[in-house]
């Protein structure tokens, strides 16, 4: 647990640095831009191929219990989307809002460096099959929450296709066949990918530095849906991986996938449909900052 709390302030640490850094002008909205990109094309695509890279390959035969397991969460955390915001205090029209908020975690963003630095960068490997639902669903029952009657469910085919798709097919691969790369390969993956945890962690803190703070405060339904989707939603997840005999392992990475702040995507449509930016905003910053609280002492239970 002290290793756990430690890491965890080392990384809050670099969100205040990257605040800082926004503040004296060192990072904005055209460079974080620019850096995210290279942070979801190339670092995490390289840090998920590097997951697979090292002496010790992950065990194959865990794929497919990795895909059912990552498939059922899914069911739960959109089933629970369309529930729960019925029973916050915000308006009809803002329910699709508080929907992605509760189904969809910052988990290519945030997850697979906390997932690295809590169970090793060899668990990345397990995160990314884990996470193949979230990135095939957010594009169309994410669409559908924010955009309402404006939008249409339908499936965007790039993304099966998409950098760090591709990265898992690849990784699935390497396990699969049991080749084990030479370091002149392995060793610029790996080196790429540990770009990923401070890179990834400076952009949120340069992202929070451009909202205003008092108004992160203010509403008492981001606080409730801060405590679903970090803590109670989590818990859930646990008890029905119990109940269900998970494998011990797969459920520890699954519920600190699930316990992620709200994805990075939200903002994205939220702009793109002109629907609830401020919300989307309110409920990313607060629940980035709550996680390096709630994370560590998520992990008690596991």
């Amino acid at each position: 647990m002290d290793a756990i709390v430690t890491q965890m302030i080392i990384l809050f640490i670099l969100v205040i640095i990257g605040y800082f850094l926004n503040k004296k002008k060192m990072m904005g909205a055209d460079f974080d831009r620019k850096l995210s990109g290279l942070v979801i094309n190339v670092t995490c695509p390289s840090l998920i191929l590097s997951s697979v890279m090292g002496d010790t390959l992950p065990d194959k035969e865990l794929i497919v219990p990795l895909l059912l397991v990552g498939f059922a969460t899914y069911v739960v955390l959109i089933g629970t989307a369309f529930l729960l915001p019925r029973y916050l205090p915000v308006k009809p029209s803002d329910r699709g809002i508080y929907s992605f908020m509760l189904a969809f975690g910052n988990v290519g963003f945030i997850g697979y460096p906390i997932v690295a630095s809590i169970f090793g960068s060899s668990a990345v490997f397990y995160a990314s099959i884990l996470n193949f639902p979230s990135t095939l669903l957010v594009f169309v029952f994410g669409t559908l929450f924010i955009a309402g009657a404006q939008g249409k469910m339908r499936f965007d085919w790039r993304t099966l296709y998409c950098p760090a798709m591709i990265a898992s097919y690849l990784s699935i691969l390497i396990v699969v066949s049991g080749w084990v790369p030479p370091r002149v390969i392995s060793t610029p993956f790996i080196l790429l990918g540990n770009i990923t945890v401070p890179a990834a962690l400076l952009l949120i803190g340069s992202s929070i530095a451009q909202v205003p703070i008092r108004r992160m405060f203010g509403n008492p339904a981001i606080y409730m849906m801060s405590i679903l989707r970090l803590i109670l939603v989590p818990l859930l997840i646990l008890y029905i991986s119990k109940v269900c005999c998970v494998d011990e392992t797969i459920a520890n990475i699954n519920v600190v996938l699930s316990a992620m702040p709200v994805a990075s995507y939200g903002t994205l449509f939220c702009i793109q449909y002109q629907k609830g930016e401020i919300i989307m905003a309110e409920g990313t910053f607060l629940t980035t900052l709550l996680a390096m609280l709630t994370i560590p002492f998520l992990t008690m239970f596991l």
